[in-house]
């Protein structure tokens, strides 16, 4: 492990903190909203999409897995802090203000939920920047937090609608469906998708030169986040056929294109990983032959599943660990390249180093002789 700094051990203890804060109202109001058996049958319905939706992100995830620790700190985030944050801000504006109910939904929660989401982004830019290394990674906990947000606000709305108190009939099983239908099941993207276009401008503010870049993309990724959460609720004052006509016409189209630059900035990443631990090769801090086994997914599979007949459970860990040194090394040496290095780059680059001088002797990769001691 890199040595810790003193902003990561910040940034956990705030962010701790805060989900510490924003549970504990949390898990009152979700108490409060049903008897027992309809918070079980509700929090296991509003369960059954957080699965795949985490393994989608995952996979796009592959080439430099983010910390378990962060992508779990991203969906505690969402479920507690930044719902507990939107309610409270929705609600106090709600006493003070007072909005129609359209306005609530279609402009209030927009901005204050995609306000209270994107806090966990720029905490990240703030603190943990050096775990941050693009767009890619940018989507990855903007998922994240969009999904935790999600899975606890599904709790309240099918509690709600099973219980009948969410003004829009009597309840029961058939009320209950008909919100799972379209919450969990039509549209459990809704949230990850919104809170995108933030991750996308903080990827973008990662790995720019301009200052102005670096302050802006955010900003725009909010606005962007705004508008289409905006939209999405709005389409739903106007009754279910306007609703669809935005999931067809604009919605759907715009998740399909999302997932095309998400899937397009992973297979860069490729290309960039290949660049710039080639021109680390040259610099004789790596075997340029080991840079195919490293950068292209299925020869690393095969890597660790030889490492693995060769040595055992021990083998494929030691294979991991170099695979891993050398990604991190890549994604650190393209920054260098760009003229974006992070503060503690050198540091960090004598530590990835030193993992890779340390391991590489004792693997080998497919074709390879066996090393001996």
């Amino acid at each position: 492990m890199v040595p810790a700094r003193r902003d990561n051990v910040v940034f956990t203890v705030v962010v701790t903190t805060l989900v510490v804060l924003g549970a504990l109202p949390i898990l009152l109001v979700v108490a409060l909203s049903g008897a027992p058996d309809t918070l079980v049958l509700a929090t296991a319905l509003a369960a059954l999409p957080v699965g795949p939706l985490v393994a989608c992100y995952l996979w796009l995830d592959r080439y430099e897995p983010e910390p378990r620790s962060l992508l779990l700190l991203g969906l505690l985030w969402g479920g507690f802090v930044a719902t507990a944050a939107a309610l409270l801000v929705q609600g106090i504006g709600g006493f003070f203000v007072g909005v129609t109910e359209a306005a609530s939904l279609a402009v209030v929660a927009p901005v204050t939920e995609e306000l209270s989401k994107g806090a966990f982004l720029v905490l990240l830019l703030w603190w943990r920047r050096a775990e941050l290394d693009g767009v890619l990674d940018g989507i990855v906990y903007a998922g994240m937090v969009g999904i935790g947000f999600a899975f606890v606000e599904n709790i309240l709305y099918l509690a709600a609608a099973y219980n009948g108190t969410d003004g829009m009939g009597p309840g029961g099983t058939e009320a209950l469906t008909a919100t799972f239908v379209v919450r969990c099941l039509f549209s459990p993207f809704a949230h990850p998708f919104f809170t995108t276009f933030i991750g996308i401008g903080v990827g973008l503010a990662v790995g720019s030169r301009s200052a102005g870049v670096r302050v802006l993309a955010p900003l725009g990724g909010y606005v962007l986040a705004v508008l289409a959460h905006g939209l999405w609720n709005g389409s739903t004052i106007f009754g279910m056929g306007s609703f669809v006509v935005v999931y067809v016409v604009l919605m759907f189209p715009a998740l399909v294109g999302l997932f095309a630059i998400a899937v397009w900035a992973r297979r860069s990443e490729r290309r960039m990983l290949a660049a710039a631990l080639g021109d680390a090769a040259q610099q004789g801090l790596l075997p340029a032959t080991d840079i195919g086994w490293v950068v292209d997914l299925g020869a690393r599979r095969r890597a660790r599943a030889h490492a693995r007949r060769l040595g055992g459970a021990a083998g494929e860990r030691a294979m991991r660990d170099y695979q891993q040194a050398v990604i991190e090394l890549g994604f650190l040496h393209h920054r260098y390249l760009r003229g974006t290095p992070p503060p503690d780059f050198a540091l960090r680059g004598q530590h990835y180093v030193a993992r890779i001088r340390a391991v590489r002797p004792s693997i080998a990769f497919p074709g390879q002789v066996v090393p001996t001691r």
